[in-house]
């Protein structure tokens, strides 16, 4: 069970999450219809193209693939480590997230789809950033985790058992935070077509700087 988690980081989980829904709600809008968040719909349609023996659309899916997972290499590199703490080099890789979806933003916005596969690495890399908080597993790209965990919680409550509450919160939390994120996503594309994705990347960068400042001040009162 979640013995502790601070308020930021229920905070930083939400906005995680946000960021994540409006990302794969700009790509999925677009032309190209990418869902570059996870991997799951990715693999199927790497599988689907591949048996109708269409490498070249199987290679695209392909590199969404490397993307992402080049993305959660990034992570391991800079962070060096699974289990969220403060000290590490969180501004680092959320900064590096920042210009990647820049990146994306600009290459999508001449209808290059390259484009696409930096939007997967950004998602990859924040994905991995926190991949583990007392003891619990905290994804913030994806929710099917999260659902998962619901369910099985609704199950241990139908049969009496205890509940870990905070593990169930945390669980909204962040899938209302890819919902909501989902939503201004989709309004976005509509006014500012890709360049809607300048949005998470100003985000991420002021997550960087806000997270800098408060390990700052962390480090200072404990001086």
């Amino acid at each position: 069970m979640i013995s502790k988690l601070p308020r930021w980081v229920w905070t930083g989980a939400w906005v995680l999450a946000f960021i994540a829904g409006i990302v794969n709600a700009v790509c999925l809008t677009g032309a190209g219809h990418r869902s570059v968040t996870h991997l799951t719909g990715t693999t199927t349609m790497l599988g689907i193209t591949l048996s109708q023996a269409d490498f070249g659309g199987g290679g695209h899916f392909a590199l969404l693939l490397g993307s992402f997972i080049a993305g959660t290499a990034l992570s391991g590199l800079i962070i060096e480590d699974t289990a969220l703490k403060l000290g590490r080099r969180y501004p680092v890789a959320l900064l590096l997230e920042s210009g990647l979806l820049c990146g994306a933003a600009a290459l999508l916005k001449d209808q290059n789809t390259l484009g696409y596969s930096l939007a997967a690495c950004a998602c990859g890399l924040q994905n991995a950033m926190a991949t583990t908080y007392s003891g619990t597993v905290v994804r913030t790209t994806h929710v099917s985790g999260m659902f998962t965990d619901l369910g099985i919680s609704l199950g241990h409550a139908l049969r009496r058992h205890p509940v870990d509450r905070r593990r169930v919160r945390l669980s909204i939390i962040v899938i209302t935070g890819f919902l909501c994120g989902g939503v201004a996503g989709a309004v976005l594309f509509q006014c500012a077509g890709y360049g809607a994705l300048l949005v998470p990347a100003g985000m991420t960068a002021a997550a960087a700087v806000g997270y800098g400042w408060h390990t700052w001040r962390a480090r200072a009162g404990g001086c």
